[in-house]
């Protein structure tokens, strides 16, 4: 004879019970989710090369002095590189971003050396050109309907010849560029960590929350990803493109103005270095922290990995290729696993909706 089960033992565990064990087990699963290598895989291998540096390089890379230099040396790049995020954002490029630094750059020299302007109508006068010129970019790109790569690579060009008539493709240079208070825009340190670092930390985090914290994040992310669904939901797409445009115009302006404070010069070549990085840096990012979607934080961890590897390149070896190498194929990585970020969800929906269907039809005929 088989012994009847009681009956408190058919009852199922309270809900005290049941939230005292789900709890800790769910924290569990986000905390491996947030730490895992597809969420924050660029921290590991800013962790790989910080260790490869420190072995290929004992005497010189792991030092106090190195992560300043990472810091400040790489605190221009991130404004330029955060420059394109909103644009990125909502799927429009914008090559210009280069030009538009070495114009302000060239102006705000050429104001204080030849104009003998101060440095608050020179630095006034500069961002107002940047300004204009994200307007010309909004205008050929979304009112005339140009492919905003061809737009802005010709708005570029426009502005390279500006460059050039108004220096004759030499660097302006002059005491009042180094005199104070121009000089303290990017000179002024605290403890050894210049002022640059907290205009990026600036720039990023009220990227963040715009993007992250905002309706117009949250439509700029809608126009990114299907701008004709966003269009029918009432977004106005053309006008998050437009103004997109003109922030990343200022932004790449005033990085322009910090490059000219830091060295010291105008310089007509100033922002054509940091084009490729720039692009690197956002793709790299956005792989990071929010899969698939360009954001200010993953971008500076993207902008700090490539400023680090740099930095340990120039310190353990002296050949010049070596930087670029590193730059290009990281971009290239970094391309390849954004798409595949975005397109191997889709293709696993149609190989599971086609699986189905096929399932499906095989109980029918059954």
């Amino acid at each position: 004879m088989t012994s009847t089960p009681t009956r408190a033992a058919e009852l199922p565990p309270s809900a005290p019970e049941r939230s005292a064990v789900s709890v800790p087990g769910t924290a569990v699963r986000r905390a491996a989710a947030a730490l895992s290598f597809r969420n924050i895989g660029a921290v590991y291998v800013w962790l790989v090369i910080v260790v490869l540096f420190s072995v290929w390089a004992p005497d010189t890379f792991p030092t106090a002095v190195t992560v300043k230099q990472v810091l400040n040396g790489n605190a221009v790049a991130g404004l330029v590189a955060l420059s394109v995020v909103p644009p990125l954002a909502a799927r429009v490029f914008d090559l210009s971003i280069a030009y538009t630094m070495s114009l302000t750059s060239v102006l705000t020299a050429r104001f204080l050396v030849s104009a003998g302007l101060g440095p608050g109508t020179a630095i006034a006068l500069a961002m107002t050109a940047a300004l204009l010129i994200g307007v010309v970019n909004g205008i050929v790109v979304v009112v005339l309907r140009v492919d905003s790569f061809i737009a802005t690579l010709a708005t570029g060009a426009l502005i390279q010849s500006l460059i050039t008539m108004v220096t004759d493709d030499s660097s302006i240079t002059g005491v009042q560029l180094l005199a104070k208070p121009f000089a303290n825009i990017a000179q002024l340190d605290a403890g050894g960590v210049t002022l640059p670092v907290l205009y990026l930390l600036l720039a990023a985090l009220a990227i963040w929350f715009l993007l992250e914290h905002t309706a117009t994040g949250r439509r700029l992310y809608a126009t990114g990803f299907n701008a004709d669904a966003a269009r029918l939901q009432g977004v106005r797409t053309d006008r998050l493109r437009f103004l997109t445009l003109v922030a990343s115009a200022l932004l790449s302006g005033f990085a322009g103005i910090v490059f000219a404070s830091s060295v010291g010069s105008g310089s007509p070549t100033a922002g054509t270095p940091y084009l490729l990085s720039a692009y690197a840096a956002a793709f790299v990012g956005a792989t990071q922290l929010r899969a698939g979607r360009f954001n200010a934080w993953g971008t500076v961890l993207a902008v700090l990995l490539l400023g680090t590897g740099i930095t340990g390149l120039g310190l353990a070896t002296s050949a010049q290729w070596a930087a670029s190498l590193f730059t290009g194929s990281v971009l290239i990585v970094a391309l390849v696993l954004t798409g595949g970020r975005i397109a191997l969800p889709a293709v696993l929906r149609r190989r599971t909706g086609t699986r189905s269907e096929g399932t499906t039809s095989k109980e029918i005929r059954g």
